[in-house]
């Protein structure tokens, strides 16, 4: 099929390359020329793993192009609008101007029977909203909303292979739902899930899902505290809950606690949207989640300097990952570069490292000291923070990190290494909810 993808962030780029690698033709618009430049060369502008490999294919084979002109779109049957929606800074809303103004810029380029796809994460009402206006402008198309449930490190295999297909059609339109099986088929043969329902519930699957994975997330840091009051293991308490097949152990990983530009964004923006439907009682204790979090960050802070004997000032603490997860170089809202910075603040001699993640977070925090090695990092340090949960901090070997840093003091913020191994090379480890 011929496909238009408008708007070529993370999600464009990703959606483009892999409808490509599906063997269908596909266009990317955007209107950074910098992107443009890059994906057109057949290299993300972003760290994504599998990404460079199909979409240095896909541009290859001539299947995938992009494009500064909105115009080359026009002779598409399909167009999905993936363009940002960034969290107001005033309310914390959504804010879907760009979506608005990328659906007014495609009107006047669609063909007879065209149909066009959301891929935007917005605020349940905007599909209804754009489905008038698409009604009054261009009669003949169809709009769809089909949510993205994307994991940045498995975005490439999350589109490829989805764990399930959500679309938001009007009432009746059969056509549009066969359309995107056309363009899905190789995943619905594969058994993936086909969810067809109206457009708000196609809107609020992608928010409710990270509203409820972001919950449990600050449950068990909640019960972190509980447990380091009472010498509890949260690991342990976190095992034994997951047994229960209602609850689940996915997602009870105490720790740094969450970030990135999805969770928190979307909780923040469900937060406002029920607010402006006189429903923000009953959803205020998202509130509270989103302040678990940022807590969890602070406790974070709050051992290190315990660690340090009451002061971080002209303390050496090296941080290892600033990004908000592994295998990716995203740092917005990154609950590690956070830390960073508040010890940063309170006077200690911070220095940072990264596999992916440094040229964004010097790029965000110029002040911030950094090293592209684990080794330079740990030279003479007074504390070592664990903040991302890359591999090869998963496998530092305790005795010969002991054997480069100042004091042997390192803080767990992901409960990823083994405490017995780290104190029997003479370190004081300190985990997140762990005794």
């Amino acid at each position: 099929m011929r496909i238009s993808v408008i708007g070529c962030g993370y999600l464009g780029a990703v959606h483009a390359a892999a409808m490509a690698e599906l063997g269908h033709e596909v266009v990317g618009i955007d209107v950074d020329e910098r992107k443009i430049a890059a994906l057109a060369g057949g290299k993300p502008f972003f760290f994504e793993p599998g990404l460079p490999e199909i979409l240095s294919s896909a541009t290859a084979s001539g299947r995938l192009r992009f494009s500064t002109d909105i115009a080359e779109a026009a002779e598409a049957e399909v167009h999905f609008l993936a363009v940002g929606t960034p969290q107001s800074a005033e309310t914390g809303a959504a804010d879907v101007s760009f979506v608005d103004a990328a659906f007014t810029a495609l009107l006047p380029h669609l063909a007879d029977g065209a149909l066009v796809v959301g891929k935007s994460t917005v605020p349940v009402g905007t599909a209804g909203r754009l489905a008038e206006q698409l009604g009054s402008d261009a009669p003949s198309a169809r709009l769809v909303w089909n949510p993205e449930f994307l994991r940045e490190g498995f975005a490439v295999s999350d589109t490829l292979s989805p764990d399930r297909l959500v679309y938001g059609v009007a009432e009746g339109d059969d056509h549009a739902a066969s359309v995107l099986d056309r363009l899905y088929r190789a995943a619905i043969e594969a058994g993936t899930p086909r969810i067809v329902t109206d457009y708000a519930t196609a809107e609020l699957v992608k928010v409710a899902s990270n509203a409820f994975l972001a919950t449990k997330i600050s449950f068990i840091n909640a019960m972190s505290q509980i447990a380091e009051a009472t010498g509890a293991d949260v690991t342990a308490l976190a095992d034994a809950m997951g047994h229960d097949d209602r609850i689940g152990r996915r997602f009870l990983n105490a720790g740094v606690g969450f970030g990135g530009g999805c969770l928190p964004k979307d909780i923040r923006g469900f937060i406002a949207r029920a607010d402006e439907l006189g429903l923000g009682d009953t959803f205020a204790f998202l509130g509270e989640v989103d302040e678990i979090n940022l807590r969890q960050r602070r406790r974070v802070v709050d051992l290190a300097v315990q660690d340090l004997d009451g002061s971080a000032d002209g303390k050496r603490i090296a941080v290892l990952g600033v990004t908000f997860k592994p295998d990716s170089d995203d740092v917005r809202d990154s609950p590690a570069l956070d830390i960073a910075v508040q010890l940063q603040g309170l006077g200690a001699d911070v220095v940072i490292t990264d596999p992916e993640g440094l040229d964004n977070a010097r790029a965000r925090v110029p002040g911030l000291a950094s090293v592209p090695t684990t080794r330079e990092a740990l030279l003479g340090a007074d504390l070592v923070i664990l903040a991302t949960e890359w591999r090869e901090y998963r496998t530092l070997d305790p005795e010969a990190a002991g054997r480069l840093v100042g004091e042997r003091r390192i803080i767990d913020g992901r409960n990823v290494l083994d405490p017995a191994a780290w104190r029997a090379a003479g370190w004081h480890y300190r985990g997140i909810g762990r005794s």
